[in-house]
Order: structure tokens, then C-alpha cells, then sequence
């Protein structure tokens, strides 16, 4: 960025999943004061356009919605064809919708809603955006995932919970495969002027598990929110890993706190991450 250039991303599009509230919602209106194209996608039409209003309020920038239910893989499959219909190119993708649920539930895909919806979905979403952010000069893909990665644990004999179920172990699992997904989508990205890293936003005031919430969701949070970060600033690594001429060339790594870190021993198991690039291959190709 050059001094006095207060429109740093300029011509460029974002792609923010997950854009209808919460972090999402403040990783778009920030990217968009920084002068970015922001096109955003929830799953409820209602809020989804709400915040469009609140970011074009917000920034006096144009904004587009999308609206899609990311569990479902045929929704995501239309988002992302009219994704490539609207928009003639994409320069960035964050994905950044997800979710929390301490019951099982499962998807229309008849898949568990945890891991499709926080790893399936963005797999797919970006397998199908793929070619188009390879024709940018400096294409990113930025994936959300949390420091419960470090608690996780690939478990392919029950990778979707049918034979023992935890809403924690679940979500851990999920960011692992996050970081996992990250670290391979880099190597098989490496001659490529993609850069694809992870992300965790800190702890953030949101209404994150909050239709279905395990008991330190219920007891916790509330004691804990005075504590919490704000969406606007638990965006900020987000949008940091999005725009930051400084970060170009840099790939398959793990921010937190604007910061690269190291993240769990378990996410640079290359066996691991190939495995389970070939499970989600097959677990989201077309029936």
C-alpha cells in the first residue's frame, strides 16, 4: 500500500461466505472501505440483503448478495455457477461461514451438518471458483477456521459422528480439516500465483452455536462476552490475509491475531491432508 492510498483494494472482487452477520458481515464492510468489490452470500434472503443495506450505509460502496444454504451441495453448486455468471472475475474467497451444533443433524446430502458445512462446503465452493481466481494476477483463498483446530482429530472410521457424537469434537474436527485442507490446497496451488492461508479470528461477540449450543455456549459465553472481541475486530486477520501486499507470496500457513503461527502437529500430516482431500472429493462429487 503507498502512502496515502486509502483504496489499497481497488478492482479488486471478494467473495465473503457467510457475509450476512457476525464476522463475515465486518470482513466484507472492512474490505469494502478498503475499496474491493464485496460480494457477499448467506443463507437467509432477509438478513443477507439486510446487511447489504448496512454495508452500502456503511461504506457508500455497492455490494451483492447471494443467497445459498451451504449444507445443501446442489445450493452450493448454483451459488457457485451464479457466482461465475455475475461476476467476471474473482480476486479473493473467504470462507468464512460456519457453524456450531452440540446435537447431531444432518444435511440433505445425508451428511453430518458440522463437518459438511465448516469443511465439505468450502472444499466444493472453492474447487468450483478454482479456475476463476487463478486468472487473477494475485488470487487468494482465506478459510476461516479456529484454534479448536489444535484439539482436533481426523477420525475417518466416524468422520461424520454416526457411531459417537460430540457437537465439540465435531467442531474441533472440522477446523482441523480447515487448516489440513489449507496446507494441501497450498501444495497442490505451489506453481500457481494462488496463495490459499488459515485463519483464527480470536474470540468473537457473535451468535455463534446459538441454535443449538453445548453448555459452555449456554453458561460460559455469557460470563465470557464482556471479554469477547468485536466482529469488527476478529475480522481483522481476515481482512489482513485478503488485502496485505506484504502477504502475496505467502501460502499454506496459520494467522491468528494478524500474526503467522504454527498451528497443531496433527495439521502438517501430509498422509492426513491427501486422505482427506480424497474423501471430500469423493463425499461432494456429483451423485
Amino acid at each position: 500500500m503507498k502512502p496515502g492510498d486509502t483504496h489499497p483494494m481497488a478492482g479488486r472482487t471478494v467473495v465473503v461466505t457467510g457475509g450476512s452477520s457476525g464476522i463475515g458481515q465486518a470482513t466484507a464492510e472492512r474490505l469494502a472501505r478498503l475499496g474491493a468489490t464485496v460480494v457477499i452470500t448467506g443463507r437467509d434472503p432477509l438478513r443477507t440483503q439486510g446487511a447489504t443495506r448496512h454495508i452500502r450505509a456503511a461504506t457508500g460502496t455497492s455490494v451483492q448478495a447471494f443467497t445459498a444454504d451451504l449444507s445443501d451441495q446442489a445450493q452450493v453448486r448454483q451459488l457457485a455457477a451464479e457466482l461465475l455468471t455475475a461476476l467476471p472475475h474473482i480476486d479473493v474467497l473467504v470462507n468464512n461461514a460456519g457453524g456450531y451444533w452440540n446435537s447431531r443433524h444432518v444435511t440433505a446430502d445425508g451428511l453430518e451438518r458440522t463437518f459438511a458445512i465448516n469443511h465439505l462446503a468450502p472444499f466444493l465452493l472453492t474447487a468450483l471458483l478454482l479456475d476463476r481466481i487463478r486468472q487473477s494476477q494475485d488470487g487468494r483463498v482465506v478459510n476461516v477456521s479456529s484454534n479448536a483446530q489444535r484439539h482436533g482429530r481426523i477420525d475417518f472410521d466416524d468422520l461424520q459422528g454416526e457411531h459417537d457424537y460430540s457437537g465439540a469434537r465435531a467442531y474441533n474436527q472440522s477446523k482441523l480439516a480447515t487448516v489440513l485442507f489449507t496446507h494441501e490446497l497450498a501444495r497442490r496451488l505451489h506453481q500457481t500465483t494462488v496463495t490459499t492461508n488459515a485463519v483464527h479470528p480470536g474470540v468473537v461477540r457473535t451468535s455463534f452455536g446459538a441454535r443449538d449450543p453445548g453448555r459452555a455456549q449456554r453458561f460460559l459465553v455469557p460470563l465470557a462476552r464482556p471479554l469477547m472481541l468485536s466482529p469488527y475486530a476478529g475480522a481483522a486477520t481476515s481482512v489482513l490475509l485478503a488485502s496485505s501486499p506484504d502477504l502475496a507470496s505467502v501460502t499454506g500457513q496459520f494467522f491468528s491475531g494478524g500474526r503467522q503461527k504454527r498451528s497443531s502437529r496433527r495439521s502438517y500430516d501430509e498422509s492426513v491432508g491427501e486422505r482427506l482431500w480424497t474423501i471430500s472429493q469423493r463425499l461432494t462429487s456429483p451423485h
